[in-house]
């Protein structure tokens, strides 16, 4: 959550109000092990409410390590795949994902390349649709992070041709898109498509990592049997 966003300001502040902050409402955990993946020109720091709020009602949760997400996407998927392996191995169980925004693509694209390390991947926000169906705004970041990879690694972000086709195969494991149709930062139909169910709720694209409703739903599909080996 960026601090200086008054919208999600207005949701972390009805976060803190709701009961599901406390954990009511919502089915406890089991401990299984859960990886928070944060979004675009983000980073770990923008998950702590929910890293603190999955612990406290009972989930082994992790942090991606990531300081700032704006690396091409093969090398943000090589730590997060090594990070995987570690998890599963230390909890000897399938890892769930939860990605905000780019977060989700990253997610839903590990999740097709190591299926078996994962259990289910849930993302907030994400164009898992079309990554490219983003706000004017948003496209003029990616321009100049764009630009930046292909000085620093002579790749684009747009010529991530095997990226671009595991995000759109129909999905290995469980994957539920929850997205807002007031998002500001991606058009909120690219986070719909007929293979993957989809969830509404109220808010704002960066809010969606402190807003109680989404909060409520996470909860809850944390909480499904886990799926068969």
């Amino acid at each position: 959550m960026k601090l200086s966003d008054p919208l999600a300001l207005r949701e972390f502040s009805a976060l803190l109000r709701d009961p599901v902050f406390r954990g009511r409402g919502v089915p406890p955990g089991d401990g299984r092990p859960v990886l928070l993946i944060p979004g675009f020109l983000s980073g770990d720091w923008a998950l702590r409410v929910m890293d603190g709020w999955l612990k406290r009602i009972g989930y082994h949760v992790y942090l991606s390590g990531i300081l700032l997400n704006v690396h091409h996407s093969e090398r943000m998927l090589s730590g997060l795949r090594r990070k995987v392996v570690e998890i599963e191995k230390e909890n000897n169980a399938r890892v769930s994902l939860v990605g905000h925004s780019r977060g989700g693509l990253l997610a839903k694209v590990l999740s097709q390349r190591k299926p078996q390390l994962i259990e289910q991947v849930i993302t907030l926000g994400s164009p898992i649709a079309d990554w490219t169906d983003l706000a004017a705004l948003t496209h003029r970041a990616v321009g100049v992070v764009r630009t930046a990879n292909e000085l620093a690694y002579g790749r684009r972000l747009d010529a991530e041709g095997r990226f671009t086709y595991d995000l759109k195969l129909t999905p290995l494991v469980p994957t539920t898109s929850i997205y807002t149709k007031s998002d500001e930062v991606v058009n909120f139909r690219s986070c719909l498509r007929p293979d993957v169910p989809a969830i509404p709720v109220w808010g704002s694209h960066n809010g969606l990592v402190v807003n109680p409703e989404v909060y409520r739903v996470v909860g809850r599909l944390l909480a499904r049997p886990r799926r068969s080996p």
